[in-house]
């Protein structure tokens, strides 16, 4: 399919073609959900701990007799019916990643960029790259081109002072070729790619 290429300065840069087979899969929901929970299970710190009843200070003597004080039996002050016990079923240090299959994740992608195709908010730029390395050039562009919300998506390697510029925007995000994802690329609006990382995908997902 036929793409128009755009500049940063809202010119025409010509036109590029896109593969079929990564940029018109059928747009499936349920893989699309799948990717994204993986990924965010995936970043998980999974850091939460809650003490079990052999980690409670205190000691294992019994409190009083089993039988004859009229009182409910108890075998010991550290369990959880008391004030400073153990938690039962408590959350403990883990890791909250799974195994998704490589196939999956890269039909999530490619759906991910399809949806996007779809939608028309998938554009192609010829280069991300300023004349100076300034966030108030970088606004001035954007609002020229009606980007509000966006994520740049740059060959293997981003232009540093374009991504300065673009770093204390709050909905403007760039990552190379390489780290394209399912979550960022469905967060932000507009998808922009320039024509090197058009290439790289498609070398990459085919």
């Amino acid at each position: 399919m036929q793409q128009n290429v755009t500049t940063l300065d809202a010119g025409e840069a010509g036109t590029i073609e896109l593969d079929e087979s990564v940029f018109g899969v059928p747009v499936r929901g349920d893989i699309l959900a799948r990717m994204v929970h993986w990924q965010l299970a995936k970043r998980r710190a999974g850091t939460h701990k809650a003490k079990q009843i052999g980690e409670i200070s205190g000691t294992t003597k019994k409190p009083w007799r089993q039988k004859g004080s009229g009182r409910a039996r108890q075998g010991s002050m550290r369990s959880p019916q008391w004030r400073g016990g153990a938690v039962i079923f408590g959350p403990v240090v883990r890791d909250h990643g799974y195994d998704l299959p490589k196939k999956v994740r890269a039909l999530a992608l490619k759906t991910a960029l399809s949806s996007k195709q779809a939608e028309g908010k998938l554009i192609v730029i010829d280069d991300a790259r300023l004349p100076e390395a300034k966030t108030k050039a970088l606004v001035q562009r954007l609002g020229k081109l009606g980007w509000s919300s966006v994520l740049f998506i740059g060959g293997t390697e981003i232009d540093q002072g374009f991504a300065r510029a673009a770093r204390n925007l709050p909905q403007v995000d760039v990552l190379p070729q390489q780290g394209a994802n399912v979550y960022d690329i469905l967060r932000r609006d507009t998808l922009v790619l320039t024509r090197g990382a058009v290439e790289a995908l498609e070398a990459r997902l085919k």
